[in-house]
This record gives structure tokens, sequence and C-alpha cells, in this order.
């Protein structure tokens, strides 16, 4: 199988966050000082899916990201505590939100010692694909220092199967000359897989629960602990 990707794949497709560098953590570490103000209303876990239920209803009108989490974070606050809610509560609500706005993106061991050597490659089109608030996700891909690794830079609302079938047109490509790699097996994988695409799925340690999903094997899919063995499969 390796022999066959290396003949048949022309794109390389990789996820930023989670993926290039940490994200997730920051949500939690905000969420984690959330629930200290909101202590009264429940627990870390209770209020953990008090949150979510709110994140899932706007999801469709708000999208992903920082931004979108924060109202939801300040929506979940009013409905629980009404007019008991301070000034003071807002106050460090909207500063542990706006850390995540300034997530440094440092890259993740190995990624960007990965991302020169299939550059050196030269036999591949290298794209970063990542979903989300576009200045937000912009302002990262600045930080990280990364963006001068790809050929293109596409930031979009979601990750469908609608998503990677433009990437593929747009890129003159069918889906089996794409190889996607990324953390979330819903978003990352699946959609390529199902289109005939390959996949490199590299876990990380924290995953949102929206990302949740269950995963299975696919003679396309290839599973790896560290960016740095993808060279190998190259």
């Amino acid at each position: 199988m390796m022999e066959e990707l290396r003949n048949t794949v022309k794109v390389i497709a990789f996820d930023a966050d989670d993926t290039l560098w940490e994200n997730e953590p920051l949500f939690r570490e905000a969420e984690r000082k959330w629930a200290e103000e909101m202590k009264e209303y429940g627990t870390l876990e209770s209020l953990s899916a008090e949150l979510y239920a709110t994140e899932a209803k706007n999801m469709e009108e708000l999208g992903y990201g920082a931004k979108p989490y924060l109202i939801s974070v300040l929506e979940t606050s009013v409905r629980l505590a009404g007019d008991r809610l301070t000034g003071s509560q807002v106050g460090r609500i909207l500063a542990a939100g706006r850390e995540i706005l300034q997530n440094p993106a440092t890259p993740l061991p190995g990624v960007r010692e990965a991302l020169e050597q299939i550059r050196a490659l030269g036999r591949y089109r290298m794209v970063l694909l990542t979903k989300g608030d576009l200045l937000d996700q912009e302002h990262k891909i600045a930080r990280s220092g990364l963006g001068g690794f790809f050929d293109r830079i596409m930031i979009t609302s979601g990750k469908s199967r609608a998503e990677y079938e433009r990437l593929c047109r747009e890129e003159g490509i069918t889906p089996g000359e794409l190889l996607m790699v990324g953390n979330s097996f819903k978003s990352d994988i699946a959609p390529v897989l199902e289109l005939g695409g390959w996949g490199v799925h590299i876990p990380f340690h924290v995953l949102w629960v929206h990302e949740k999903t269950e995963e299975y094997d696919h003679h396309r899919l290839f599973r790896l602990e560290k960016i740095s063995d993808l060279i190998k499969y190259l």
C-alpha cells in the first residue's frame, strides 16, 4: 500500500489545529476558568454539557472557532445565572476567552522538520486545509511561521465531503490522488476515505466532543503516533 500511495498521491493536505500546533487545550483551559466562575450552578462536567448544547445549537449559524465559542459561553452563562451574572464575572469570562485568540501556534514537535522533508521531495503539492474563523486562522498561520511550506492555504467554515470535493476540483486531481493528514477522524479522515482518497490519522491527546466519532480501519488509512513518521510513507 505504501508503494501505491507514493505512485498515486499528488496533493497532500494538512489540518492545522492540533495537527500542526496545539489548539484544543486552550479551549479546555478557558472552559475550566468559566466553570470556576459558574460553579454554584453545577460541576465542571454538567456545565460543560450545558455549554456544548449551546455550541451545537449555534453551530450552523456561527460556525467554529474562538469567537463562536465565546458567544456560546456568554449565552450559557446568562441562561444559567440570569440577573445574578455580574459585570466582573463577564469580564473574567471574556478575558479567558480572549486568551484563545492569542494562541501562539507554536509548531508541535517534529512538524517543521516533517514539512521541510516533504517539501524537499519535490513530488507533492502541499495544502493547508483548516476550518474556523478566517481572521483567527490567518493569525495562527502567521504566528506559526509555517505558511511558506504550503502551495495553497484553504480556510473553510466546515470540513465535509463538499470541501474536499472542491479542493480536488480546484487542484485538478481525483480524490484518489489526495492524501489528508489530521487529528480528527470525523473531519479530516472519514470524508476523504469516503471519496476514495487517502488518510493519515495522527490523534492528539485532547479531542473536542464534537469531533468524536466511531473510527474504523481502511486499506487507504495509515495511523501514526507523530508527524515525523510521515516521511517514511512518502
